[in-house]
């Protein structure tokens, strides 16, 4: 087992080591993974939040000490939709690195007067980007703040609204069910299981519906949606004519009322 440091934008999980297959997740650049098994120039890596598959060597810095010097050194997290890191501190800079939501760079110093933030990429390049467009990562979270943070959590699922329906994706590009849910969660310090279902050894508990509140989790056979408020939800769905991250509702009578899954809910999920 070795570390890398993933290097592009976005680098495919598969299900298998050849193209084409399931995707089963995506890893974003600056996450650093563990290598377990290299088969015809893909990886099989774990994420931090202890997922796997398998990913196009080329995605990944495959070098232990650069790994260990970038787990260890400050990092912002990217807070738009997508982000290019220019060459240059201007507008018209060369485009050195593209990356989504949730993508991780490390600051060198402190931006000029007119925002530009210089970042360093994984690769050592220098670049920059407008400070407006990061901020810190989340704390790891220990418990506590429960008001606060479910309203963050909401906030970030929404900051979805309208991203396409894509099987396996997390980032603004596409997302499905569980990668919404998922990353609105570790971008706000709290690892949950990647797929639609509560399990153990994750920091989710099963909660009766009556005790539902924002930010909490829906789950339904193969789908998972975060409650927001009065009987209201956001999930990302292929359902037909409703593809994509919307909001739907639990209370019979409205417009966009989800009869299909409020019939088939089969657990609710808290971290409170």
């Amino acid at each position: 087992m070795s570390l890398a440091i993933v290097i592009s934008d976005i680098a495919p999980l598969y299900t298998k080591p050849e193209p084409l297959c399931e995707l089963a997740d995506e890893a974003l650049y600056g996450m650093v993974v563990e290598v377990l098994e290299e088969k015809d120039g893909y990886c099989h890596v774990r994420t931090h939040y202890r997922y796997e598959g398998w990913t196009p060597a080329r995605c990944l810095l495959r070098d232990e000490a650069a790994a260990g010097r970038w787990q260890a050194s400050e990092k912002l997290c990217v807070q738009k939709p997508y982000m290019d890191v220019l060459h240059q501190p201007k507008v018209q800079g060369g485009c050195l690195q593209a990356m989504p939501r949730g993508a991780l760079v490390c600051p060198e110093g402190a931006p000029d007067e007119k925002g530009w933030q210089p970042v360093r990429l994984a690769d050592g390049q220098l670049g920059y980007t407008k400070s407006t467009y990061l901020a810190k990562p989340a704390p790891l979270w220990t418990g506590g703040g429960e008001e606060a943070l479910r309203e963050r959590l909401c906030e970030t699922a929404l900051s979805y609204l309208g991203t396409q329906y894509r099987w396996g994706g997390k980032t603004p590009l596409g997302i499905d069910c569980s990668g919404l849910v998922s990353m609105a969660y570790l971008l706000n310090g709290v690892i949950i299981y990647r797929d639609a279902h509560i399990k153990d050894g994750f920091v989710l508990r099963e909660i009766a519906f009556s005790q539902a509140g924002c930010g909490d989790l829906l789950f339904f056979p193969g789908h998972v949606a975060m409650y927001l408020w009065d009987g209201r939800f956001i999930h990302s769905t292929a359902h037909p004519g409703t593809e994509g991250v919307i909001i739907s509702s639990l209370n019979e009578g409205d417009a966009d009322y989800r009869a299909d899954l409020k019939e088939t809910m089969n657990a609710v999920g808290s971290i409170f």
